[in-house]
């Protein structure tokens, strides 16, 4: 989500639309700085050797919650210790050069170290801290700085889903969920069709791990139909979609108009092709020491060593010389 963000706002700097530039930001939800008292941070990574003189900066790296709730994401008083927990957790880097971008998935279930709360789901540091815990946790545990959070919901996904007449997608297996049945094969799932095969939990051969890959291929499936459409030829259009997509997420103050529009414009070349999606490595499922809890176990090595890349601006050089380095989305997972 953190991508189509950036995306939507590549595509209205890159329009030029002033305007409308204003009427979006004015519509973003805000988060209270989630980073202001965060401390012993990642050692935030020099401007790659790719990065061009318009960008002159490091690699932008988003840490993305999905859930079934937006609740409090932008209302501290709102916010109940144990309340929420984050169906998704997104890490969206966009590389130094400007060339390719990332989008890493963390299992909610993976079992590690919380600060201040000792070993738990990586979800609970939302419950547990809100925002500023979350952060502090994927640093820690990944070694990566980040530079913006955000917040969306999956109904979210759906609206953005129907503004764009629906998201092409392949079923292999077809679709049975909630009262929705689409045979195996191609189809333009709306958002209420979207939402099913995303939130199915059941008859998936990989269980939680398959429904991250549909998530993920949701996420695909709507930034291949924004390029697809040509969107920012029609100033209407972009607006139209332009506001469903940023009235649908809550960001960190950081993620001013100025900054938005300095990023976004710095991704106008970026098309889907040069998004790859991923998971964090795992070496299975197992429960947690008091036997109560169903958890996920990365696998420690090859994680580090792909939290390592994403720490050093180096993920493409990565993958290259380490196919199996990450749990990559196929083509059309199940």
């Amino acid at each position: 989500m953190g991508l189509i963000i950036l995306g939507t706002l590549a595509l209205v700097a890159v329009a030029g639309v002033l305007a409308v530039q204003f009427l979006l930001n004015n519509q973003l939800e805000r988060i209270e700085d989630p980073f202001a008292d965060l401390t012993d941070r990642p050692t935030r990574p020099a401007p790659s050797a790719g990065a061009t003189e318009e960008t002159g900066e490091p690699p932008v790296n988003v840490l993305v919650l999905g859930s079934d709730s937006r609740i409090s994401a932008g209302d501290p008083s709102q916010w109940e210790f144990g309340a929420q927990r984050t169906d998704a957790i997104l890490l969206v880097q966009v590389s130094g050069d400007r060339e390719d971008a990332f989008v890493m998935s963390i299992p909610r279930d993976s079992w590690v170290p919380i600060p201040g709360y000792g070993m738990n789901k990586i979800n609970a540091a939302f419950s547990f801290g809100g925002p500023a815990l979350m952060i502090q946790t994927v640093e820690d545990l990944t070694g990566v700085y980040i530079d913006h959070f955000a917040v969306t919901d999956f109904e979210s996904f759906a609206t953005i889903t129907d503004a764009l007449g629906g998201v092409r997608m392949t079923l292999p297996n077809g679709l049975d969920n909630n009262g929705i049945v689409l045979a195996p094969g191609e189809h333009v799932l709306d958002g209420e069709q979207a939402l099913a095969y995303v939130r199915q939990r059941y008859g998936l051969s990989g269980g939680d791990f398959s429904r991250v890959q549909r998530q993920q291929n949701w996420m695909r499936g709507i930034m291949r139909a924004v390029f697809e459409q040509e969107i920012l030829k029609d100033v209407g259009r972009l607006t139209s979609f332009s506001s469903t997509v940023l009235q649908s997420v809550a960001v960190d103050e950081g993620m001013t108009l100025p900054r938005m529009v300095t990023v976004g414009y710095s991704l106008r070349d970026l098309r889907g092709d040069d998004v790859t999606f991923m998971t964090a490595p795992y070496a299975g499922t197992g429960w947690s020491p008091d036997g109560r809890q169903s958890i996920v176990l990365l696998d420690e090595a090859r994680s580090a060593a792909l939290f390592e890349a994403f720490a050093t601006d180096t993920v493409r050089e990565f993958l290259d010389a380490n196919p199996d380095g990450a749990v990559m989305l196929p083509a059309n997972p199940e």
